[in-house]
């Protein structure tokens, strides 16, 4: 069943019922806001504004982009761009071009001109809809992306170069086109974080959009009474996968427009929010501001809350064991995922095992699992290998790019690239990625596994360990160290908080500086690498 038909679905049953609120803490962005015709509630005193929507106007604006789509010639196949920030217009736009049978291209907010440009060539995009924080980055390129037919503009102070889609969108038809769509027919194109370069276009059908629904209600239970908070980017596969268990049980959603610990619990409180999906170093924030007595529990109404969950990166158990210390009543799950699976889910931890806190899991709703040798052979429990997985969610393919699509898909597994290994129960634990795995005097070193050993230091935020280019051991681990606010630390310090770990393992270099983190909460370790490879290694100050 294609995913358009549950938005159908929920304006029938639901129509006038309350789906999506966005909220912007900081009225400085607030002439962001279009659609006006839409519930706006501005509060200058607390610096903030809200708006909401219900499913039946979700369903109608989609339907009047589709028309409007189709009107100029959009047809099935042909890609629709989107770049946008997140507003309550994003999903609407979204099921709109997935309405014409077209396939939906969302573009990473963070893109320069140049990766704009990149990622429209590689899809084949002939339309883009942009928003107000892009205009002069689009301005740069229109005239060098002939393929582009048609460039929409929501906001306000349209550019010359682009049509004004709210004006276009009022006058087509708010009623469903008659589209035929299938479970295999193309759906969206995700481009992968390009943290090793440009990155790659990740093809997904209907069929896999839909095996994110049904897994993500699978892991985490979502009713019609639940309320999901959503921070991170809609663009990205981890933010729309994990509401797409809203959209499934017809349940609303929250779209938070930052990321302060404040800003998350005074969403939460007001709001009734009752699930939170958050990166790690927002869940760092979160407890230090605790711990430094910035934030008050008391102040806030977090009873209703039941599920924090995680992904997007390795989780340090430590973290974990901290919140509980503060949430104890809270349900935890880890997801592990990736663009190529459809985002979190082919493997999660699950609720029921919290005692298993480190592993990222076992194979979610659906997915197989295996860990493998370079031959591609399953290695031995214990051992460390490639995580491969196999599931509905899989990608068709890499878009345009037989070779790396042939080099990551064999015989229906998609082998991830990520280094893991599993327990005597089943448990599988992310070790690193496989190109981040450091070679030292010949042994491996894996990243991931010094940087949760380097967290339990009290005055450590947040840590990335690389490999640097050595005369004799080749190369040799690094320690990249975010210390918290307030906090001091020397380079003997670290030295002897590192003793207990084996030799081989303790980091030889020690920078203190600002670990980079992309808008999906991953490490952006190649910087660091451009940063600190070419040159002699000297501790700096943290940033702060």
């Amino acid at each position: 069943m294609p995913i358009t038909e549950i938005l159908s679905r929920n304006a029938e049953l639901y129509g006038q019922e309350k789906c999506l609120t966005e909220i912007n803490m900081d009225l400085q962005e607030s002439h962001n806001v279009t659609w006006r015709e839409y519930e706006l509630i501005e509060n200058s005193s607390a610096g903030e504004y809200r708006r909401e929507m219900s499913w039946g106007v979700f369903d109608e604006k989609a339907n009047r982009l589709a028309n409007l789509l189709l009107k100029r010639g959009i047809k099935k196949g042909d890609k629709v761009a989107i770049l946008l920030m997140n507003c309550l217009e994003w999903l609407p736009i979204y099921f709109g071009i997935l309405k014409t049978g077209a396939v939906a291209v969302p573009l990473n907010f963070r893109y320069t001109p140049e990766e704009i440009k990149y990622c429209l060539d590689l899809s084949e995009a002939i339309a883009l809809i942009f928003g107000p924080e892009f205009i002069g980055r689009v301005e740069t390129i229109y005239d060098q992306i002939p393929r582009v037919k048609m460039l929409l503009f929501s906001g306000e102070n349209r550019p010359s170069f682009a049509e004004n889609y709210d004006r276009l969108t009022a006058n087509c038809s708010s009623e469903a086109p008659h589209i035929k769509l299938t479970d295999e027919d193309d759906a969206a194109v995700y481009f992968s974080s390009g943290t090793t370069g440009f990155p790659k276009a990740i093809l997904h059908p209907h069929r896999s959009l839909m095996s994110a629904c049904y897994a993500e209600m699978e892991h985490h239970g979502q009713k019609r009474e639940d309320n999901f908070l959503c921070i991170p980017p809609l663009y990205h596969t981890g933010a729309k996968m994990h509401w797409f268990g809203s959209l499934l049980s017809g349940s609303k959603a929250v779209l938070l427009r930052g990321a302060k610990p404040e800003w998350i619990l005074k969403a939460v409180s007001e709001e009734k929010i009752t699930i939170v999906w958050l990166l790690v170093p927002w869940a760092q924030d979160i407890l230090d501001s605790i711990q430094r007595g910035d934030i008050k529990l008391e102040d806030y109404e977090l009873s209703q809350w039941r599920l924090m969950h995680i992904g997007a990166q390795p989780v340090p158990a430590s973290l974990i064991r901290r919140w509980k210390e503060y949430f104890p009543d809270h349900l935890y799950d880890t997801n592990y995922g990736l663009s190529e699976s459809t985002g979190p889910g082919c493997v999660h931890l699950g609720t029921e095992n919290i005692h298993k806190v480190g592993a990222i899991g076992i194979p979610g709703y659906n997915w197989e699992a295996k860990i493998v040798d370079d031959g591609g052979n399953p290695v031995t429990q214990g051992q460390v290998g490639e995580l491969a997985v196999k599931g509905p969610g899989v990608m068709k393919c890499y878009y345009n790019d037989p070779e790396a699509t042939a080099a990551a898909i064999k015989d229906g597994w998609l082998f991830t690239g990520d280094m893991a290994r599993m327990d005597e129960d089943g448990f599988i634990y992310l070790v690193d990625r496989k190109k981040d795995v450091i070679i030292s005097g010949g042994e491996n070193l894996y990243p991931v596994q010094i940087e949760d050993f380097l967290r339990a230091h009290n005055a450590i935020k947040d840590v990335a360990v690389i490999g640097l280019p050595d005369k004799r051991l080749g190369e040799i681990a690094a320690a990249i160290i975010e210390l918290k606010q307030g906090c001091e630390c020397t380079e003997e310090e670290i030295v002897a908080f590192c003793a207990p770990m084996p030799r081989y393992k303790r980091p030889r270099r020690i920078i203190f500086d600002r670990v980079p983190r992309n808008p999906t909460g991953k490490i952006e370790k190649p910087r660091l690498r451009e940063k600190y490879g070419a040159t002699s290694l000297v501790a700096v100050q943290t940033e702060r």
